[in-house]
């Protein structure tokens, strides 16, 4: 079972591959496994780890790839790895990301991200960094 810091660090590395535009370690960070989907806000959906890895070939190759820094991540670990649900700021757009991860080959993988447009967190909304 993954515990919480595994979880964020694993989440860390999928952002530092994409803004290195790295897609050999964005490849080492993906499942091998069923189940693997992507959904790219506008996109349509991704299913299978040879699209998701070629939309990301695609998003490193198109050039101008944007910075995407991820803010206030907080993870769930569960019994086959967890999740990772946070903000995503692109320049002056803010999306929200859910990263689920599940423990293959000794460690954790990636096999769903999804990421899309959302309100800023309130004071009185939703909140993902407290329970």
């Amino acid at each position: 079972m993954a515990n919480a810091a595994e979880l964020l660090a694993a989440n860390a590395a999928f952002y530092a591959a994409f803004n290195a535009g790295d897609e050999t370690g964005m490849a080492r960070l993906w499942a091998h496994g069923d189940g693997v989907a992507c959904l790219h806000p506008g996109w349509p959906v991704l299913v299978g780890r040879d699209a998701v890895l070629e939309s990301w070939r695609r998003i490193f190759t198109a050039g101008a790839t944007p910075t995407v820094t991820c803010r206030e991540p907080r993870a769930w670990p569960s019994a086959e790895g967890g999740m990772v649900i946070c903000y995503e700021q692109v320049g002056g757009q803010l999306l929200a990301a859910t990263n689920l991860f599940r423990t293959e080959a000794g460690g954790l993988q990636l096999y769903h991200h999804q990421s899309g447009p959302c309100a800023g967190p309130s004071e009185n909304g939703p909140d993902v960094t407290r329970h």
